[in-house]
């Protein structure tokens, strides 16, 4: 019974879901045409790593998402400097990327600086209260409007803080209030001197509902472009399984959407897997990168971001730039796909069996196809017509031979999505 809830809702969030607010450029045409891939890497770098943006560029990302620190800008109360991310900025614009930077953390010039236990070491740690005051809301609502003013134009879009929800971030103890008013006045900030910037909320860590719905039902859905989460699964919980959570906050969304703003957008601005941490081998590390795009774009996610980029556990590629099979993986998916959109999923017997429908402005189609189960061979004898000279890739770009079946095409699917380019002039109802 779960199976097939699953697949009816997937089918239904396959609807179409375009925005256009107020006049301003919002994500989904900013960044990435409609039901199209938009994927997105975390970095943890300002200035230098321009290997890894060349690298980056190289396996088809749009964009990246890094900390845009208050901190480090702003070290003389009402004076900025940009040096850092002007030097980054270029670098991604030299590459064709676009930022998400996030504006983000305290500023002791402003709040007070408190020490606590780790609750995991028991070691005490300092650091500084999150902005609460009316003081430093008003100077974090300032620098974040000069930023925009500063980068005005620049292919960027500006998320309110990172995982406010929980106290790793907000500091020393989440408080939804807090936050609101933060949003509130920085999102106001930012559109008296940039109307058109690109605003996001906060991602929160999970999909938390009762902060996301003190949140969304507090007025600042008038200001944002999209709601921003970090869909972070259970242990070995699949992409796909996502979707529940996707189909209830939009639900929300909705409920509290102000009148004539509707279709509000959800991003993922963070999700990944550690092939350290939960012990993911490397193959399955690189079918989830994979799958937790596809399984975004059947859900109407315009952006999705895979946390990390660089490192032992959750990065695509080791701390020395080395490629893992997850980073192989991406690049295969946004070579294959690149100018395809995604018009539907095809129905199947087994509700695990994801088969998705693409077509070029060429009018040629294009598939891809994985299974949550076990590997297995399926038949498609329904909605695609009998074919010869199809041509097929692996996940990782290995050219692979089809089989057919009294002329159908016959998929031999495993964890990893595959790429079967259907002959020219096919036609597909």
């Amino acid at each position: 019974m779960k199976r097939i809830i699953l697949s009816a809702l997937l089918f239904l969030s396959c609807s179409v879901y375009m925005t256009a607010q107020s006049g301003r450029s919002v994500i989904i045409g900013k960044f990435s045409p409609f039901n199209q891939i938009g994927a997105g890497v975390n970095i943890h770098f300002v200035t230098g790593g321009e290997k890894d943006l060349d690298m980056i560029a190289a396996a088809g990302f749009k964009f990246i998402r890094m900390d845009f620190e208050w901190q480090s800008i702003e070290r003389t109360k009402g004076t900025y400097n940009w040096v850092a991310y002007d030097e980054l900025t270029a670098n991604l614009e030299k590459r064709g990327l676009g930022a998400l930077y996030i504006l983000d953390y305290s500023n002791s010039l402003y709040e007070e600086s408190y020490a606590s236990k780790d609750t995991i070491t028991g070691r005490e740690q300092k650091g500084t209260f999150s902005p609460q005051h009316t003081e430093s809301i008003v100077a974090f609502a300032r620098w974040a409007a000069a930023a925009a003013g500063h980068f005005k134009g620049r292919n960027i879009i500006w998320e309110i803080w990172n995982e406010p929800n929980i106290t790793n971030f907000w500091k020393p103890k989440v408080n939804v209030e807090q936050y609101i008013a933060l949003a509130m006045a920085t999102s106001k900030a930012i559109r008296a001197v940039v109307p058109n910037a690109v605003i996001v909320s906060g991602g929160t860590s999970h999909v938390t509902f009762p902060f996301l719905g003190a949140l969304l039902a507090s007025g600042v859905m008038e200001y944002l472009d999209a709601v921003s989460v970090h869909p972070y699964r259970e242990g070995l919980m699949s992409p796909e399984t996502a979707i529940y959570d996707y189909k209830k906050l939009r639900g929300l969304i909705d409920t509290y959407s102000p009148t004539g703003k509707k279709n509000i957008p959800i991003i993922n601005s963070e999700w990944g897997y550690s092939s350290n941490d939960v012990d993911i081998p490397l193959e399955l590390h690189a079918a989830y990168a994979v799958r937790m795009q596809l399984a975004d774009l059947i859900n109407n996610i315009p952006l999705s971001v895979w946390y990390d980029w660089k490192s032992l556990g959750n990065g695509l590629v080791s701390p020395d730039l080395k490629p893992k099979t997850a980073y192989t993986a991406i690049q295969t998916m946004n070579m294959q796909l690149k100018g395809f959109t995604f018009l539907h999923r095809i129905e199947l017997n087994n509700d695990d069996d994801y088969v998705l429908l693409f077509r070029n402005d060429k009018d040629e189609y294009k598939i891809s196809a994985w299974t949550m189960d076990q590997t297995h061979s399926v038949v498609m004898d329904k909605n695609i017509p009998k074919v010869t000279g199809a041509i097929a890739m692996d996940g990782v770009g290995n050219v692979i031979n089809l089989k057919t079946e009294q002329g159908w095409l016959v998929l031999d699917l495993n964890e990893l999505p595959q790429y079967i380019n259907l002959p020219t002039g096919i036609r597909i109802k």
